[in-house]
Order: structure tokens, then sequence, then C-alpha cells
């Protein structure tokens, strides 16, 4: 009801009826409270529906009615989370209403109840006065002048601290659709007026409790002040945890579809806030269970100890929380999101928390291919009939093969190759080597020993004069392990390195998967000047966005490339690559150039570099002659 209708109204009746409205009985809240009297219940009008119209009497504590000019928030207050609420303290509710009468009902019942209840009437100044307040719960009232209780929750929303403070709307509308635009604004709850006294410090009462339980399991150092979300090193931790404790239940990794194309349509600054609203309709889609961030539009949410069997629906739940939600770009521009989902049961006995994380990453590659956008992750069949490797008995050793620019150049550079001799003499190339190691649990020993014997190399050519530029592969596994980027910067340092002499080669598979891990790794080293290749690169939608996605300076399209001189279709495959990758700065290289032909085609193509037999044969040592190469 409008104040000018309750106004209306009260006018219209009696005085001695207008008092009996406004006054209630003396201590009839007690009669809602758990240890109320017995004679409570004979007070009149006891039990039965409350107009919400007319003011109670004072004391009562009410903000300025009069407008302000809305203040920008001081440094002090602006993006500070509230403080630490005690448990055992006053529930505190802000009232945001402009029916003076309706407001001060409200208020009362609450402050019978034993709450700290504040009335703030102008919409202006409501993030002024949350801050001042640090309220439990915001009642709202849905129809107000100037902005409405959507606008309101809107606005409360789009602040990171305040995205988990509970807003319960008090409504006359009876309209269903109405109701589910309140929620779809980022309200808790609807409460439709009249309400009884009883109802609304029940449901006010609920929704702070499970607010200071939640805040209780969640302690703020966790929280993400920018998103609202748990961070991510909450949640890998919580991760680690259950893996050790054996809880069960599983691991969610969710991906917003086209978030380069959403970049690029509407801004950074919009595309931040439609990924925070992603990420509060992931976590209400999720609740109980912690939803993070993981990077720009992929995030990670982890249940456990729940039932296996439930993992499948909560995977779809998490997607249609997401699917189904109208989004808001703009002002009066709603926007749908696409997303994907990849899961895995924790119960398959993963090592750790990066292991575990590497099983969803795999399975939202499968989602992306899935009409329903949902996939499990399903560990990889052992072959039996694959000959097996030991990697005790064999000797590791290091091969290279130079890296020749087409125009020509003094740029000594070569790409580091593992190699492994057998007892009988034999040597195994990486491609059988670095599966076996991965098997075994030893592929960070193995590239801690080629990055090691890489630096060596880089430091005595160093001393000697000449520059030398090496690429080195490395495994995602091992740039995910938090020591090893500032081990490698301590080396670097340590030596006297150029960073700009070392390429971390990384291949487009393991990129795919590890978008995450990578770009870590790779903000890590180039303050130190190291530099980044993506190996056997492939066109298509997630590869093309990659090269935005990760700080690289090289390209090294795949060997199947190698034969574009005879395939019309690859050659005008290659042509494209190589011209989207000019577009964002990096250099191309081809690879495995075999014949004269192979190498005209990618120099016709716009290639910066080959290397192949063509050039050389990978060998031991590093004596190619660069400044008299000709191709």
């Amino acid at each position: 009801m409008s104040a000018i209708d309750s106004t209306s109204r009260m006018q219209d009746e009696p005085p001695r009826s207008r008092l009996r409205a406004e006054t209630p009985p003396a201590h009839y809240w007690r009669r809602w409270a758990g240890d109320a009297v017995a004679e409570d219940a004979e007070l009149p009008g006891a039990g039965e529906p409350v107009e919400m119209t007319a003011p109670t009497p004072t004391p009562v504590s009410v903000a300025p009615t009069t407008p302000a000019a809305p203040s920008a928030p001081t440094a002090s207050d602006a993006g500070t989370p509230p403080p630490p609420v005690d448990p055992e303290s006053p529930y505190r509710v802000m009232i945001v209403e402009d029916d003076r009468g309706q407001a001060l009902f409200a208020q009362s019942v609450l402050h019978g109840a034993g709450m700290q209840a504040e009335v703030q009437m102008q919409s202006d100044g409501v993030l002024d006065a949350i801050r001042r307040f640090h309220p439990d719960l915001v009642l709202m009232d849905l129809h107000m002048p100037g902005k409405d209780g959507m606008s309101l929750t809107m606005l409360i929303r789009q602040q990171p601290e305040y995205l988990h403070l509970p807003i319960v709307f008090l409504t006359g509308d009876p309209d269903p659709e109405r109701q589910f635009e309140v929620l779809e604004s980022g309200a808790d709850d609807f409460l439709n007026k009249p309400i009884r006294p009883r109802h609304l410090i029940a449901a006010v009462s609920n929704r702070i409790l499970r607010a200071r339980q939640r805040q209780q399991a969640l302690p703020r150092a966790t929280v993400n002040t920018e998103t609202g979300l748990p961070t991510r090193t909450f949640v890998l931790q919580h991760l680690t945890d259950s893996l050790q404790r054996g809880a069960g239940g599983g691991l969610f990794f969710v991906e917003v579809s086209s978030a380069l194309s959403l970049r690029e349509r509407y801004g950074y600054a919009v595309f931040e806030h439609l990924m925070n609203q992603a990420g509060r309709q992931l976590a209400a889609a999720a609740s109980p269970h912690p939803v993070a961030r993981l990077n720009d539009n992929s995030f990670l949410m982890l249940a456990d100890a729940v039932d296996e069997g439930t993992l499948a629906p909560l995977a779809q739940q998490l997607r249609d929380g997401l699917t189904a939600h109208d989004f808001q770009a703009r002002a009066n521009e709603p926007l749908k999101l696409r997303g994907s989902v990849g899961y895995t049961a924790l119960s398959l006995g993963f090592p750790d928390a990066g292991s575990a994380l590497e099983a969803t990453e795999r399975a939202v590659l499968q989602a992306r291919l899935k009409t329903e956008s949902v996939a499990a992750y399903e560990p990889a069949q052992v072959d039996e009939d694959a000959p097996s490797i030991s990697l005790e008995d064999g000797q590791f050793e290091l091969a290279y093969q130079p890296i020749v620019a087409v125009a020509g150049s003094d740029q000594a550079q070569y790409q580091v190759l593992l190699r492994m001799r057998q007892p009988d003499g034999s040597l195994l190339p990486a491609s059988q080597v670095i599966p076996a190691a991965e098997s075994a649990g030893g592929i960070s020993q193995i590239d801690h020993w080629v990055l090691e014997h890489a630096l060596y190399v880089l430091a005595e050519r160093q001393a000697e004069g000449p520059s030398l530029r090496l690429f080195v592969s490395q495994s995602p596994r091992s740039l995910a392990r938090d020591s090893h980027a500032q081990w490698l910067l301590d080396a670097l340092r340590a030596r006297g390195i150029e960073g700009t002499s070392l390429v971390i080669d990384l291949r487009l598979a393991d990129a795919l998967i590890h978008t995450v891990t990578l770009r870590q790794f790779c903000q890590q080293l180039m303050p130190a000047g190291v530099q980044f290749c993506l190996s056997q690169f492939e066109p298509g939608t997630e590869a093309d966005a990659l090269l935005t996605q990760l700080p690289l300076g090289f390209v090294r399209v795949s060997s199947k490339y190698a034969s574009a001189h005879a395939d019309p279709v690859l050659r005008d495959q290659l042509r494209g690559v190589i011209d989207a990758a000019h577009r964002q700065g990096l250099q191309v290289i081809g690879q495995q150039i075999e014949d004269p032909q192979a190498a005209a085609a990618m120099w016709m193509g716009g290639v910066d570099f080959i290397q192949g037999n063509l050039v050389q044969a990978v060998g031991s040592e590093l004596g190619f002659d660069f400044h008299n190469a000709v191709l």
C-alpha cells in the first residue's frame, strides 16, 4: 500500500478506531516469543494478519527523512567487508520503506523480538546506510519512488562486499511473474503483504541465522572481495583436505562460453560485471557447496561428502543455474550465457588437488562437444600391450635442432629435445619417455633436470659471448607446482642469464586443458623476460582464443602443415593461422620441414622460422652456422 493510500485511509477513520489500529497492546510481541505466557494468546487480534499501515508509538530510530544528495563512499568505506559479527549479538535489520507507517510498524515488531532495526526511507541513501549500520539483512519494499526495490537490489549486489547480504522483499503484488523478477534481481526471498508479525519474525530470524552460520563456516579472510566468492586458494585447500580424509564427493569445473567475444563486444568492465553475476548465479545453484572463480570465465565448485549418485544432477543444476538466467550486460539489454560443466568423482584416488583439477578440465573439454554441455571425467585405460619403459635403467640426454629465420638472422636458437638412452644403446624419443614418466609420477623431476641442464648451457654460452636462445618443453604438472616458477626465477638471477634467452614450450593440447595454470606461471616469469611458445598449433575456436589469453611470443604450427604444399586446403589453413598470429604480434615457426617444396610453402605462407631435417637434423651439438644459413 502506498503512503498516499495509507494517509487517505487513516483520515477517513474516526479518531478512536485509528488509535486502536496505531497502538498495539502493551507487550504485544510477547505472544511470538518462545517463552510467552498463556494469557498472551487471549490478546485481541492474536494470530490474525496485520495490515502494515500505521505507525507505532515512539520511541523509534529512523534515518533522516529529508532528501540528501547521494555521497560517494569514503576510502575507508568503499569495498570494505563488514566487520566480523559476534554470533551472540542481536540481529540487525535495515528496513528500506518509503511508507513511514509500514516502516515503523515493522521496526516495532522486530524490536519486540529483540532485534536491532533501522529504517531508511530514501532510496538514494541506502548504500551509505548499509555501510554505516552493517545489517545482517535488508527488508526491502518493492515499490518505492526513485529507485524501486529491484534497482536498489541490483545496486547493492554490484558491491562485492554485499554479494551475500540477505535481501528480503515485502510485496503486495500477487503477480507470480513479478515475484520471479524479484528473485532474478538478486533478492533471496519475498514476503507477501499482509503478513503476520510472527511470520515476519520467523522469516527474518531464519535468514539471518543461516547467513551467520555461513559466515562462521567461511571466514572473511577466505572471501575474494572483488567477487564475493570464496577464494581459489580456499577451495583448493578444502579439496586437499577432502582428498586426505577420503571424504568422497565431487569436483566441478564450470566454463562460461564465448568469453573472448563477450569481452570484445562489451569491454572489460561490463565483462567483469557479467562474470560476477555468473558467479552469484552459480553460487546460488551450488549452495551450500563453495564456488570459486578460477580465471576470467571459469569457476570451481567442490561438493565433498555427497553421494556420487548426485554428481550428475549437481552438474546439470550448475549448468541450468547459469543458462536459465537472464543477465544484464547493459540497461534494458538482457543476455543469456552458455556454459559447459566437467566434473569428477573424488573417489578415483587423486594424489593431490592439482590432479583432480586437471581431471575436471579434461572433462570440460568433452563437455564442450556434447549437446547437454555436461561431461564426467573418465580415467584413461591402460594399454596392457604397450611396451614398458624402465626410467631407472635408462640415461637421459639432451638433443638440439636449430630454428632458423627465413629472412636471415645471427640469432642462434635451438629447440631442446629429450632423449633416453637404453641399456642396449638405442635412443627413445620424448614421445615415448614423457607418457611413461607421467604414469610413474616422475615428470616433474625430469622437467627439472631438462631445465637445469638448459640453464647450464645458456650460462656457459653467455660467458663465451654469442647470444643463444633455447626453446624448452615443460609439462603443465610441473608448471603447476608453486615452487617451480620461483626456482626458475632464482636460477636465472643467480647465474646472470638473460630471461629472453629462454622460451618455454607449451603444447596446445596441454594449454587447452591447463589454461589457468599456464597463465599464472607465465605471469610470474614475464617480468624476468622469459618468453613462451604455443606448440603443435591448429586453428579452432578455443585454440584461437589462447593466442590472446596467454602471453605468447611464438607459435609453432602443427607438423601436419609440413605437407601444405601438396594440399590446397592445408595451405589456405596455414595462411590463416599465420595471419592470425601476426595480428597478435606473434612469430610463427614451421616444423618438420624435410624438403624444399615444404620450405617454399612455409615461406609463401609468411612463416618467420623453420626447423627440420632440411635445415639440420637433430644432434647433440650447438654448431649450426646461423650467419651463413641460406634457405
